[in-house]
C-alpha cells in the first residue's frame, strides 16, 4: 500500500452503532472493488452508544485502511467533517452519511468524474426515499442555499454523497470560522465542478439526528453564516417603513385638515402600527445579535473541534490540531 491513498472517504458518526457493521462491511467490499488505493475515515461524533468501540476495533482490523478520529465531544455534523477532511490523506476526498441512505456502491461514480479532472462532484438523489417534511425541508434549503450563492451551484445541497479534489479541501480546511458549510465553500474554490445522479435508499435502522428544531436551525445558521442578505434586507425595510411613515404622516394631516373630526377613533388603529414597527424593531435586533454573535464565537478562536485520539494509524500533532 503507497504511502499516500488516492482515495479518502470521511464519514461522520453519531449513535450509529445498529448501521456501522453494515457501513463497514459494504464499504469495504465497495472499496476494494475499486482500481486505488483507499483509507475510510470514520469520525465518532460523541457518540454515547457503541460507535466510538466499533470504530476502534474496525480501525485494528483494518490497519492503514479503518482511520478512527474520535472527538472528544458532541462538535455536530459539519465540524466532524472538517475533522475527517483534516485527517484525510488521498489525492481525492469522498464524504457520505452513516446511516447507508448513500450507498456506498455509489463511490466509484464520484471517483470517476474526480479522475477527470473535477474538483467537486455533487450528487442528486433519486428516487428519494424520505419523508414528505425531510424533502420538504431539503427543498427550502437547497433554494436558500442557491439564492445565497453567487456563480456556481449545487441542485441537492442536502445530499452528503461529495466528491472534492485534495487542492479544494485545503482551501476549505484554510477557511477557520465556525459554523462554515462545506459544500458551499468548496463550490467557491472549485474550477470545474459536475452533477450526477445517485441512487438513495431508505435508513436501514435508527433514527434520522435532524429533528424540526435542529433543521431550523441549520437554515438560520446557513442564512446568518454565509450571507449579509439579511442585513440588507433589514436596511430596505426600515427604509421603506420610514417612507411609508412619511407618507402615512402627510395622508393623516391633510384628511385631519379637511375633516376635523376624522382620525378621532383611529387610536387603536395607531397603537397597532407601533406595536407592528416595535415588532420590527426586535426582529431587527434579533439578526444584528446572531451577526455579533458570529464575530464574537470566531474571535475568541476556539477550536471547532478537539480530536482526543487517531486509531488505525500514527498522525503528527498538524493533523490533531484543528
Amino acid at each position: 500500500m503507497s504511502a499516500v491513498p488516492e482515495l479518502s472517504v470521511v464519514v461522520p458518526v453519531y449513535n450509529e452503532q445498529e448501521n456501522l457493521p453494515e457501513l463497514l462491511r459494504r464499504s469495504v467490499e465497495s472499496l476494494n472493488a475499486l482500481d486505488a488505493e483507499w483509507e475510510l475515515v470514520l469520525v465518532d461524533d460523541g457518540s454515547a452508544d457503541d460507535s466510538m468501540k466499533m470504530i476502534r476495533e474496525a480501525s485494528e482490523k483494518y490497519p492503514g485502511q479503518v482511520i478512527g478520529v474520535i472527538l472528544s465531544t458532541n462538535f455536530g455534523q459539519h465540524a466532524a467533517v472538517t475533522a475527517g477532511l483534516k485527517v484525510s490523506r488521498g489525492k481525492y476526498v469522498v464524504t457520505m452519511d452513516a446511516d447507508l441512505q448513500n450507498p456506498p456502491e455509489e463511490i466509484g461514480k464520484l471517483l470517476e468524474k474526480l479522475r477527470e479532472g473535477y474538483d467537486v462532484v455533487g450528487t442528486i438523489r433519486e428516487n428519494r426515499q424520505d419523508t414528505f417534511f425531510r424533502k420538504f425541508a431539503s427543498k427550502m434549503v437547497n433554494l436558500m442555499v442557491r439564492s445565497l450563492c453567487h456563480g456556481k451551484t449545487m441542485t441537492d445541497y442536502g445530499c452528503m454523497l461529495r466528491g472534492y479534489s485534495r487542492s479544494v479541501v485545503n482551501a476549505v480546511l484554510l477557511c477557520t470560522e465556525h459554523g462554515k458549510f462545506i459544500p458551499m465553500l468548496a463550490m467557491t474554490f472549485a474550477r470545474k465542478t459536475v452533477e450526477i445522479h445517485v441512487k438513495h435508499a431508505e435508513r436501514s435502522a435508527g433514527e434520522s439526528k435532524y429533528n424540526c428544531w435542529k433543521l431550523i436551525a441549520l437554515q438560520y445558521d446557513l442564512l446568518t453564516g454565509t450571507s449579509t442578505f439579511p442585513l440588507r434586507l433589514l436596511t430596505f425595510f426600515g427604509f421603506f417603513t420610514a417612507l411609508f411613515g412619511v407618507v402615512f404622516g402627510i395622508v393623516v394631516f391633510i384628511v385631519s385638515q379637511i375633516d376635523k373630526d376624522w382620525g378621532y377613533g383611529g387610536t387603536f388603529a395607531l397603537f397597532a402600527i407601533e406595536i407592528v414597527l416595535i415588532g420590527g424593531q426586535f426582529a431587527g435586533m434579533g439578526l444584528l445579535g446572531e451577526y455579533l454573535g458570529k464575530v464574537f464565537i470566531n474571535t475568541r478562536g476556539r477550536p471547532q473541534f478537539f480530536i482526543e485520539e487517531v486509531t488505525g494509524r500514527s498522525c503528527g500533532p498538524d493533523e490533531l490540531k484543528n
